[in-house]
């Protein structure tokens, strides 16, 4: 394998792993504030044992999401350093932006309310963890903004003394409009993460409680659990409408920007008029040729892409291709059409896994019941891991349908912001990479052992007993808007953080 395939599994391995935890970072951290806030207001002790029991969790996947974030930023550098020459005063902007404001945001508030259980007033220790909230998803916007230039350069200009790209204006480059698409549609995404994977655990304990023939784990099951995976499931069903208004606004924006990764999509290989929506495909994909659509939705494809149902022209694969050639050079600008097509298809299909869990959920524990039957604890794991799938698929669509450009060229800007993968990556020797590709999948491998060991430890073990509640009341020495217990032990604080 040559430098660039190898840089590209590189960075295409450790970004897909390190994106397993960034969705449910950015969800999970509201929700786990929504949860704290039930408690303050309502001083009912099962939304505290629910913020600390979600609140270990949150942190668990916190810390492994930064640990291998980092490895990002080096990897610019190191193995695609020509790209970071190019489009670095840009790039670094945002992210900049991102250490600067967000994760410190993130970090400093996240400790304040680590430890703060038992020094901050209710209200002032509630602040921390919106704080923190807000900062997790002021991250994601950043980081969207970073990408969406290598979508979609705006707010730069090219030096062609320096031959690289310039910053122009930061308040483009954060308000592209290619931003302002993506951002909503990954929160989404996010929270549809986070929904599925408080209704799942709680669905299980719920399920296991109710089986258990104790009346008192039975009407935890009542309370706790049902009340949890309930407010889980409203925000299935909310992240999943905002998926589908959002992923349609970003489609549409796509085969303006995009059209070549569109096309891919479908496999649309020849120019069509009203071409029929793909629903699955048989062929090779990569050569346009010997694809065979089998099963096809009349309608859909022209409203996603113009928002009509008719007189919708769209340029094929083939046909772009050459028109790529005439304007640009000689060259090779199509993405792997299978990786694009099948992409996208996970990236809609997984998100059924939550549709179907919210629905089940919504009507077992309707009227304020519980359920025991075993399946449904079933269901309830086997659901986890479709929108973590699903979000990863999103992006794989979103990066490889970019190929072969690692920064696009934008169809109304200056045509001379755009560079090539093969002429981004770094000038290294095969074995320099095939060294650090090892030793990261293997770094990551353990690390993911580890991250489930620790999600699943914790999520078995349970929340913590009703005994260690701060008790209620509504004056500022212990109630809902007071100061939490003084005496409870900061060895129960470490064993929380860690």
């Amino acid at each position: 394998m040559s430098v660039l395939d190898l840089s590209r599994w590189q960075f295409g391995i450790t970004t897909v792993y390190h994106f397993i935890f960034v969705p449910l970072t950015i969800g999970l951290a509201p929700l786990v504030a929504g949860m704290q806030t039930a408690w303050v207001i309502t001083g009912k002790d099962y939304w505290y044992r629910l913020t600390k029991f979600f609140g270990k969790l949150f942190l668990i996947n916190f810390a492994l999401g930064v640990a291998t974030g980092i490895v990002q930023e080096f990897q610019f550098g190191m193995n695609w350093s020509e790209y970071s020459r190019f489009v670095g005063d840009v790039f670094g902007a945002p992210l900049a932006l991102e250490a600067l404001v967000a994760f410190f945001l993130e970090s400093t508030f996240l400790g304040l309310w680590i430890f703060g259980w038992t020094r901050l007033p209710k209200l002032l220790h509630l602040g921390t963890i919106w704080l923190v909230a807000i900062g997790v998803n002021a991250s994601a916007y950043f980081i969207v903004a970073a990408n969406s230039f290598m979508q979609h350069p705006v707010g730069a200009k090219y030096n062609p003394e320096r031959g690289r790209a310039e910053l122009t204006s930061i308040w483009e480059v954060l308000t592209n409009n290619t931003t302002l698409a993506a951002f909503p549609h990954v929160i989404a995404g996010a929270f549809l993460t986070s929904g599925t994977f408080v209704v799942g655990i709680c669905g299980w304990w719920m399920v296991r409680n109710a089986r258990s023939g104790d009346e008192t784990k039975i009407a935890e099951a009542r309370t706790m659990w049902r009340s949890g995976g309930r407010a889980g499931l409203w925000v299935i069903v909310v992240a999943g409408v905002a998926l589908f208004f959002t992923g349609d606004v970003q489609g549409k924006l796509m085969f303006e920007q995009q059209p070549m990764k569109m096309a891919s999509a479908e496999s649309l290989c020849k120019t069509a008029t009203d071409p029929d929506f793909s629903v699955l495909t048989i062929g090779t994909h990569n050569n346009c040729d010997s694809v065979t659509h089998v099963l096809e939705v009349p309608y859909v494809l022209p409203y996603l892409a113009k928002g009509k149902f008719s007189g919708v022209t769209l340029d094929g694969v083939t046909d772009l291709q050459q028109a790529y050639n005439a304007k640009f050079g000689p060259g090779d600008y199509r993405p792997n059409l299978f990786v694009t097509y099948w992409s996208f298809r996970a990236m809609i299909g997984l998100s059924a896994g939550a549709i179907l869990l919210w629905l089940v959920g919504l009507w077992l524990t309707r009227g304020g019941r519980i359920t025991d039957k075993r399946w449904y604890s079933w269901l309830c794991l086997l659901a986890i891991p479709t929108p973590f799938l699903a979000n990863s698929a999103g992006w794989v669509f979103t990066e490889m349908g970019r190929q072969p450009w690692v920064v696009a060229p934008n169809p109304t800007g200056d045509q001379r912001l755009r560079l090539m993968v093969q002429q981004g990556v770094s000038d290294h020797v095969s074995g320099t990479v095939i060294t650090s590709l090892v030793v990261f999948t293997l770094l990551y491998g353990a690390l993911a052992v580890v991250w489930f060991y620790l999600m699943r430890r914790y999520t078995i073990a349970g929340p913590e007993a009703p005994a260690a509640i701060p008790p209620g009341g509504p004056d500022d020495t212990g109630g809902p808007a007071g100061r939490h217990r003084a005496e409870e032990p900061a060895v129960e604080q470490l064993s929380f953080a860690y």
